[in-house]
């Protein structure tokens, strides 16, 4: 189902404030939509580690050029109001892979040690008797592989994280944060580490190597559906590229030079990161798969380091905050000759949460439909398939009560909890309904109000002004909490 914005919003002109953001966009074309596949499709979720929209030339990023990326999104089409379920990476993928909100899975951070886990009030690994993306498209018929990073369980000193098979995974090439890391990623050590285990792939080489993977795994039975969730994280720190990679993307970075700074490590993995992509769909190009796959390509949650907000494209906030630089994220989806070329819906709110529902619609069929009318796996993220195929956005009037996000992060007792500067870090809740975004306390106190199709940089608290709106929005955001977090309201 299509998130659905009042006419009076829709109908406002190309909203000034948001043109840092949408400068680069084309406009959105005006075929119908393009007739559904009677067949399943190959799907390829593809999810990178600490992403932001300035990352891509596509969303108007001018840190690095990204000339596959870009032409993916010119061949498919892509979001600007995407959203992460959270601002960190275990609970952002837990609701990828459930499609419900990861608090209801004591997910509530990123997934670290025993004693970690129990300061920050969470499970040490996501149950095995939740929904599960590769469970259910297992149920119809697919193969299922994951590749690269997990944490959602294992490593460090949780050493009873269940395997991968537990979450309806057929095959499954791991990190070290998982409960079954392969010898190419490192089984020793972290992803950052500088040392190699034998048989380990250096992180600069790890991102082609996973692709290689991916494309073994496709070819293996093209004529079964697969499912493949591969998992990059080329862009989160430390950025670790290889000396040839430095000097193609700038000769003086050769050998021996001494001054390579953050931003030039980040220029040349993420110019790797690229190039491993283009490398990805021209390989399903050569196969003749390309009708036959639809490949997702999103962000997990918001860069760190911004690099001066560069990399959330002038949007406030960061990795591990709530304003939009930290859970809006890049999402393109292509399938050629089904889903129109070169579309730019800048309309329609998704989040991850949607991501399984509208897979299972768009890939399922009549079958995934009949799984999602009983929906007995209880998901909160909804079907909005229909966005998918659509090249226009149409004006509908909104419900009386529109549909709302939620969001919550921020666990006092954790040292790694808030970004060090204090203008990205934001209240614990958050919720956006229509245009209005609120940010609240656990207790419902101190409330930012920001109306963000006028105001996306959220810079004007407008909760002096609206103060009925903020105790409606409160109200409503405090309910979600106790409900998902079972906590006492105040």
């Amino acid at each position: 189902m299509q998130r659905l914005w009042p006419v009076w919003a829709i109908c406002l002109a190309i909203f000034p404030s948001m043109n840092l953001i949408l400068a680069s966009e084309k406009p959105v074309a005006t075929s119908p939509a393009l007739t559904a596949s009677p067949t399943h499709p190959h799907i390829i979720v593809i999810v990178v580690d600490d992403m932001g929209l300035g990352d891509l030339g596509c969303y108007g990023g001018k840190i690095q050029p990204t000339p596959a990326l870009d032409q993916l999104a010119s061949e498919g089409k892509r979001w600007t109001q995407f959203y992460s379920a959270s601002c960190i990476c275990s609970p952002s993928r837990a609701a990828l892979v459930t499609g419900r909100y990861p608090g209801r899975h004591k997910i509530t951070s990123y997934l670290q040690t025993r004693a970690g886990n129990k300061a920050c009030g969470q499970a040490d690994f996501l149950s095995p008797t939740a929904p599960s993306m590769a469970r259910i498209f297992k149920s119809i018929g697919y193969r299922t592989c994951h590749l690269g990073k997990w944490h959602l369980g294992g490593g460090r000193d949780v050493t009873n994280a269940p395997k991968f098979a537990a979450y309806g995974y057929d095959h499954a090439q791991g990190t070290w944060e998982s409960p079954e890391p392969a010898t190419p990623l490192g089984k020793q050590y972290p992803p950052w580490s500088e040392q190699l285990e034998p048989g380990q792939v250096h992180r600069s080489r790890r991102t082609h190597w996973l692709v290689d993977q991916t494309m073994e795994f496709l070819q293996k039975d093209p004529q079964q559906p697969a499912l493949i969730t591969l998992w990059l994280d080329d862009v989160h720190v430390p950025f670790r590229p290889s000396q040839e990679q430095l000097s193609a993307l700038q000769p003086d970075l050769a050998p021996p030079a001494k001054d390579v700074t953050e931003r030039d490590r980040y220029r040349a993995v993420m110019a790797n990161l690229d190039t491993q992509m283009g490398r990805l769909i021209e390989a399903i190009r050569q196969k003749s798969m390309a009708e036959k796959t639809v490949v997702v390509f999103m962000g997990d949650n918001g860069p760190l380091p911004t690099f001066d907000q560069e990399r959330t494209r002038g949007l406030r906030g960061s990795k591990l905050s709530l304003y939009e630089g930290g859970i809006r994220v890049p999402l393109i989806v292509w399938q050629p000759g089904r889903i129109p070329a070169g579309a730019v819906d800048d309309r329609t709110v998704l989040t991850s949460l949607d991501l399984l529902p509208t897979l299972l619609a768009y890939a399922g069929g009549s079958t995934g439909e009949q799984l999602l009318a009983t929906n007995s796996w209880k998901l909160d993220g909804h079907n909005c398939s229909g966005c998918f195929t659509q090249a226009t956005i149409t004006p509908v009037i909104e419900e009386q009560q529109p549909r709302a996000d939620f969001w919550e992060y921020g666990r006092k007792s954790e040292a790694f909890a808030f970004p060090k500067d204090a203008a990205n870090r934001s209240p614990f809740l958050a919720m956006r309904e229509g245009p209005w975004k609120l940010l609240v306390d656990h207790e419902g106190q101190h409330a930012e109000l920001y109306q963000l199709e006028l105001d996306p940089q959220e810079t004007t608290n407008r909760s002096s002004a609206e103060q009925a709106r903020v105790a409606a929005m409160t109200r409503r955001l405090l309910t979600w909490y106790k409900d998902v977090y079972q906590v006492p309201t105040p």
